[in-house]
């Protein structure tokens, strides 16, 4: 196990923080802006949207196997971060179709590196024992640092206008790239990072070497898990921008200024959600919280269409922050529980957010042809049967992934209870009752 230090892991609360409006770029301000600013109609938002998803999905996994490869991950999430804000700081001063999707599909591609940057960086610094930890306390920072920003845009939108949610990711892009490069060479394993097993000297034994690229095809439950986050995302991406789109229409002047207060309502759930999954997705397993993340998500897009009122709207969109809160902190769980001893952690990661970003990709366009041609009830309610779709397929076919590392179990008379040593393989401390599920090749 890593002792990672506590200045170090400042460091990293502090680069998911300031990363947090810099890893979507715009995110549901583009529909916003679009809409109201460059009076566009939502089905060629839902396109441009669909393009620069596209982007991101095409850059997914190659950005996932560049990140296991290099040693200089801090350089990449550096790049990335100023192609973000390149792609963002460009977009005010034109409103052509092909422009607008060049440079999101810029941005989303740059942003693409972000997830399995940060995931390698918290891996490599804390190691795989206290991974569950620090994933959580990742998600709980990143989303406090989205509802700073999205409270700051929504303020300065309020009083300045839309554009200025564009200089914010600018310097939120800054304080991003200050906070990485803070973060000590020396303390990242690369090894580590890419999901190898860490030596130490209780342990003099080599990193293992990386298995064949076979696993990712090969792994039943990596392949279970990419199709239920792939229905999760097709479910979920659409909404935020569906309901800002309702509230610009309903008051024009505060359509940014709501679609704010959406945001900050969500993150400010997301946090604790965050941190309840990093201290328990060990004890309760990963199997139970992520079914929960997806029938939370059918039942939010269920209560959409009861009122256009915007308190009810608003009020639904909490439900956003116990969703997004539990995939955040338990995606990165998942796959580390699937391809540990792999070295390839972070490319199954990036593959993973391939199918993950097809739902998305799907969803914006799909929403937008429905809102169109149905109206924005029929759209929610689309979405939410796919959300009852992914929670009846992970229900019937994803195993439980959760080690047994660390966690307590009776024994035969019920009246005494043992720690499994944190030195034994994960796949020989099979939990109680549950087939563990390592994929190696």
């Amino acid at each position: 196990m890593r002792q990672a230090d506590k200045h170090v892991e400042r460091k990293l609360d502090a680069l998911n923080f300031f990363l947090a409006d810099v890893r979507d770029g715009l995110g549901p301000y583009l529909a916003i802006y679009l809409l109201t600013e460059r009076k566009w109609d939502e089905a060629s938002i839902g396109e441009v949207m669909s393009l620069a998803a596209l982007a991101g999905i095409l850059a997914q996994t190659p950005a996932g196997a560049l990140i296991d490869r290099s040693r200089a991950k801090r350089s990449w999430m550096v790049a990335a971060a100023i192609g973000v804000t390149a792609g963002s700081l460009t977009l005010p001063f034109t409103d052509q179709f092909i422009p607008v999707a060049a440079t999101q599909v810029l941005a989303h591609a740059a942003g693409s590196i972000f997830a399995p940057g940060v995931a390698a960086l918290s891996l490599g610094i804390v190691g795989i024992s206290a991974f569950a930890r620090r994933i959580g306390r990742n998600e709980a920072f990143n989303h406090a640092g989205n509802a700073t920003g999205a409270a700051i845009a929504g303020l300065s939108a309020y009083f300045y206008g839309p554009v200025t949610v564009f200089w914010l990711i600018a310097a939120m892009a800054l304080a991003s790239v200050l906070a990485t490069l803070s973060i000590p060479r020396e303390a990242i394993d690369d090894d580590v990072a890419r999901g190898l097993d860490h030596t130490n000297a209780d342990d003099p034994a080599p990193h293992d070497q990386p298995s064949g690229y076979r696993v990712l095809l090969t792994c039943r439950p990596l392949l279970i898990f990419a199709v239920a986050t792939a229905l999760f995302h097709f479910s979920n991406a659409a909404m935020l921008p569906l309901v800002g789109q309702k509230l610009a229409l309903v008051n024009r002047n505060l359509g940014t200024t709501l679609m704010s207060v959406c945001i900050i309502a969500a993150q400010i759930v997301m946090v604790p959600f965050a941190i309840l999954v990093g201290k328990k997705a060990d004890a309760w397993g990963r199997k139970p919280i992520f079914a929960a993340a997806l029938a939370v998500l059918m039942l939010r897009g269920a209560l959409y269409p009861v009122s256009d009122n915007p308190y009810w709207l608003l009020s639904v969109q909490l439900l956003d922050g116990v969703g997004a809160g539990i995939f955040g902190a338990l995606f990165p769980l998942v796959v580390a529980d699937l391809t540990h001893g792999t070295g390839h952690f972070n490319v199954s990661q990036g593959a993973i957010a391939t199918a993950t970003g097809i739902g998305a990709a799907l969803s914006t366009g799909v929403a937008g042809f429905i809102v169109v041609h149905a109206g924005y009830d029929a759209a929610f309610l689309f979405l939410a049967a796919v959300a009852g779709i992914g929670l009846g397929l992970f229900a019937a076919l994803m195993p439980e992934t959760a080690p047994y590392q660390g966690r307590i179990r009776k024994t035969s008379n019920s009246d005494a209870a043992r720690v499994m040593s944190p030195r034994e393989p994960a796949r020989e401390r099979p939990v109680p009752g549950r087939t563990l599920y390592v994929c190696f090749s």
